[in-house]
This record gives C-alpha cells, structure tokens and sequence, in this order.
C-alpha cells in the first residue's frame, strides 16, 4: 500500500490536506490510536476492498503517538509498504489568526493559551519535523494551492490531468444548462439550417461541419477562443477546480453549436487535456 502520514502543527492545513487525498480516493482515518496501527494495516490487507492508498493523521492529539511514531514508521515500512510523512506547518502568527477565527481552543495544553500550546506542540514535534518527507509551510497558502501541493507531492505526475473538462452544445431555445461555468454563444455565425440540402442534418455531420467550419468568422472565433481557454484551463487547476463545464450555444442546438464543441474536444483531446463532449439538444434542435 501507499501510506501517507498527515502530521504537523495544530491549525495548519492537516484536515485540507486529508480533504484532498480523499477525493483522490485516499482511504483516510483521523487520529488513530498507535497501538491499533498495526491492527488497521492488517485489517486492510485482508479486506475485500482493493485499498491501496492510505492516509492517516497522527498528532499532538495522541501522546502515545508522539512517543512511539519511530516504531510504527519502522513497522509499516518493514511489512513493503510506502510511507510518506508530510509535516504542515504555519508561522506563529498565521495559526493564531487561524485558532482566533475558528474560536477553537488548542489540544496541545488543557487551559494554556493559544501561543503557549503552539510552542509546547512544536517543541513535540521537533523530532518528527526532521524526519518528514516534505514539510508544507501552509502560511502564504490559500485551500487550493495546499490541495494542489499535497496532490503533487503523494501523486505526482500521476494527478497533472486532476480537472475534467465538460464541453457540450446546447440550443438557447432550450435554456441555459444550469451547471455551466463558461457559456459562449456561437449564434453569430452563419446558420446551416437556412441551407435547404443541409437543415436535415446535425453538426456530427460532415457537410455540417464543413460549412460551419468553413467560414472565415469561424476561423478568427476559434483562434481567440482557444487561446482564451488555453489561457484559463491552467488558472482553473490551480485554484484547485476538479470540473469545468463549458457550455456552446446557438439557436436549436443542432448544428453550430455541435460542430464548434465537437472541434474544440478534438484539439483539446490531442494537447492532453482530460475532457468529454456531449450535446445536450442535439436530436430537438432546429439550427
């Protein structure tokens, strides 16, 4: 199994971070208790269930663990699987702001104030701080660069196409589609329906398409359109989006808007971007 030890300061991203990994589909567990740690790995090892990425947050809150982390790492790393342990941390002064904006006392001392249980937690902690795989200073961070830095840190490449593109036609007359992020409406464009031999058909169709395609309006639009998205898609992952839906419109839904989603997919598919297309009023619509 993969293992991922989410440990640190009080107040400094664990739970974001255990959050992330879950939608990543970590199986996490808070604050397990050291002496069920090795009980948990075995219980897992028998499951049914194909686990193979774990997360576990282990902190101030259990004492035992501050006493005895070295022989758990030890003991999970002997039984063939890999530990990372990420270590967050914070400035003093951010996890004050933070203890004082959530109104929560600190579980490191019972009755001591805020700075006082943040300076006996990391006298605790020193020792696990220098062992870390990583240590993750959350104070200049907001959620969705902690979510992509945690991501990248457990996964890797392997989390680079992290956001899904939805891309999909619709016709105006038909309403907007209520999950829509981006809407562009593409009904300046010349229509295929008042084209007598081409009004039978949809934008899946190559005649269609061609015509569409064809026409110097639609060539300097997906020029500007595509560097536009070009633009955004990396924005958008950093601010930790999983989904983007990009909405097409024209009148019915039939033919433009088809015929600009579907060449959007194929550029977009061919540059590696993880995205679908689906047209929502394609058998319903009238141009």
């Amino acid at each position: 199994m993969r293992i991922v030890i989410i440990t640190g300061l009080s107040g400094s991203g664990k739970s974001t971070a255990v959050k992330a990994l879950e939608d990543e589909g970590f199986f996490c567990l808070d604050n397990l208790p050291v002496s069920l740690v090795a009980t948990f790995i075995e219980l897992v090892e028998h499951s049914r269930e194909d686990i193979k990425d774990v997360a576990l947050v282990m902190d101030i809150r259990s004492r035992d663990f501050i006493k005895g982390y070295d022989q758990v790492f030890q003991a999970i790393a002997s039984a063939g699987h890999s530990v990372k342990i990420l270590y967050f941390d914070a400035t003093d002064q951010v996890l004050i702001r933070r203890f004082s904006e959530t109104r929560r006392r600190h579980p490191a001392l019972e009755g001591a104030s805020v700075p006082e249980g943040i300076r006996f937690e990391r006298d605790q902690l020193a020792g696990l701080r220098r062992i870390a795989t990583a240590i993750i200073d959350t104070s200049e961070m907001n959620v969705h660069r902690l979510r992509e830095v945690v991501i990248g840190l457990v996964k890797g490449s392997e989390g680079a196409l992290e956001m899904q593109v939805n891309l999909q036609s619709f016709g105006f007359r038909y309403g907007l589609p209520l999950e829509s992020d981006l809407v562009m409406d593409v009904r300046f464009l010349p229509n295929p329906y008042f084209v007598a031999a081409l009004r039978p058909y949809s934008g899946l169709e190559p005649a269609v398409r061609d015509y569409v395609l064809g026409q110097k309006e639609t060539e300097v639009f997906l020029e500007r359109f595509r560097d536009m998205l070009e633009f955004l898609l990396p924005g958008y992952r950093r601010e930790g989006k999983s989904y983007l839906s990009v909405s097409i419109g024209c009148t019915g839904g039939r033919h433009r808007s088809v015929a600009i989603a579907e060449e959007l997919y194929h550029y977009f598919r061919q540059r590696n971007v993880n995205i679908n297309v689906s047209h929502r009023d394609i058998e319903k619509g009238q141009g």
